[in-house]
């Protein structure tokens, strides 16, 4: 019997979906004013992102994205008729942006983050059709197979994982709140929808789904996985690892230039974020962001926390390093973070109080002392400045001893960090070094 609920339940998720169609019979879509509004909401999706190829031209595809399963190519998303969306209606164009559906009725990978771009008005979605069929130039490049493995690479099962956790857009429009402050209200539609900011900032389950779409759960943007070896952050009002002691001007900021004047560290998700979406919002779209991100009540998952201590920087500027960790912030770090540890404002972040420093799993700080980092170059902050890596001098356990010493001072309270941490970190930036030259390398070939 219970085989037989089984064949059925599948057989039910497996018969074609049907949407409903848009009515655009009164649409211009080449109209200038559309596709400049189409545009927009591009790169507020951060489409070019994802959807171009190192060294290829905007929009043709071939970007390599890792998964689970294994590598996932981008598709063309130009007007080319042949190998890319120049064929598709309106209608088609609807089922794979916001139902996650390709015009063959073949499902879509979750990299594609239609379950957030379900949120998507009609109004936005007939403008960033407008836009893809009219604005951009037509690349005549061929789509590549993914590689992934069969049996992981059928499609059948992301048909059912679709109809089980993902929601429509007439799903979303029934169950999403309503926010009677406008300026919220539409910070709720940039973060929830086109900017798809959940994808990296919320939990998943086993399933691989986002555990909540909005802030009903506390989990929406309570911090996500680990994303090129970069913790994705806790967005929610938390004082230590989350924006609880950030003013929404370090927020817009951040958003606008990739840097605040105390606390922003960007791996390089978010910095291709930055560099390729939201440097290009509006001030009035970047401050409804904030103003919605600061509404957002506290996580309370973490353990950690912050309470401002001058006694390391008063023991520092006397010259007294009680511990390893101690002296090697004094040897590798104080040049720029300073021995207070609030840094250069605008240049060099501030430790003291850093919800990176301060996040329940280091692994982000770990990263940065090991590999470095670097702040795009954007439009309001050209310079592109960066952080050294320490790996070729610092060894696992100093690694260890000073990243505990930043946790701990200053007024930081959070976990130490162990030697493990620390090589699997390692470890894992030379499995990832080894994987990006193989995508760089597979992206180029043709």
């Amino acid at each position: 019997m219970s085989v037989l609920i089984i064949a059925g339940v599948l057989t039910v998720a497996l018969l074609p979906s049907k949407t409903p169609s848009l009515d655009a019979s009164h649409i211009n879509f080449t109209d200038a004013s559309l596709i400049e509004r189409g545009e927009y909401l591009a790169a507020a999706g951060d489409c070019v992102a994802c959807h171009t190829a190192p060294g290829a031209q905007r929009y043709a595809g071939g970007f390599g994205l890792e998964s689970p399963l294994g590598l996932i190519y981008s598709t063309n998303i130009t007007p080319d008729k042949e190998s890319g969306i120049g064929h598709y209606t309106l209608d088609d164009f609807d089922r794979a942006v916001r139902y996650g559906i390709a015009p063959s009725g073949d499902a879509l990978y979750p990299a594609m983050p239609f379950p957030s771009y379900a949120r998507m008005t009609d109004e936005d979605l007939i403008a960033l059709y407008a836009y893809f069929m009219h604005g951009v130039s037509p690349v005549a490049q061929a789509n590549r197979n993914v590689d992934i493995p069969w049996p992981l690479s059928m499609r059948w099962p992301l048909i059912v994982w679709r109809k089980a956790f993902a929601l429509t857009p007439a799903q979303w429009q029934q169950q999403a709140p309503v926010y009677e402050d406008p300026v919220i209200a539409r910070g709720a539609y940039l973060v929830q929808g086109l900017g798809h900011c959940g994808s990296c900032h919320t939990p998943r389950s086993w399933t691989m789904k986002e555990k909540a779409y909005w802030e009903h759960s506390r989990d929406f943007l309570a911090g996500g996985p680990i994303i090129d070896g970069w913790l994705a952050v806790n967005l929610r009002s938390d004082d230590a690892d989350g924006l609880g002691r950030w003013p929404s001007t370090y927020i817009v900021d951040t958003l606008r230039s990739g840097r605040n004047d105390e606390y922003a560290v960007l791996g390089h998700g978010m910095s291709d974020v930055v560099l390729h979406s939201t440097q290009h919002l509006h001030d009035d779209d970047l401050h409804a962001m904030a103003t919605y991100l600061k509404q957002l009540s506290p996580a309370n998952i973490s353990t950690s926390f912050y309470q401002a201590d001058p006694s390391t920087a008063e023991a520092l500027a006397a010259g007294v390093e009680e511990s390893r960790g101690a002296e090697l912030f004094v040897d590798n770090c104080a040049a720029c973070h300073r021995t207070n540890g609030l840094g250069h404002k605008g240049v060099f972040p501030t430790i003291a109080g850093n919800p990176s420093v301060l996040a329940e799993n280091p692994v982000s700080l770990i990263r940065v002392i090991l590999a470095g980092s670097r702040l795009p170059s954007t439009r309001t902050a050209p310079s592109d400045l960066g952080m050294p890596g320490f790996a070729w001098r610092l060894s696992d356990d100093e690694v260890a001893q000073l990243s505990t010493f930043i946790r701990h001072s200053w007024g930081n309270e959070a976990n130490p960090v162990s030697v493990d941490q620390v090589i699997q970190v390692r470890q894992m930036l030379d499995e990832m070094s080894a994987q990006e030259r193989a995508v760089i390398e597979s992206n180029n070939r043709r």
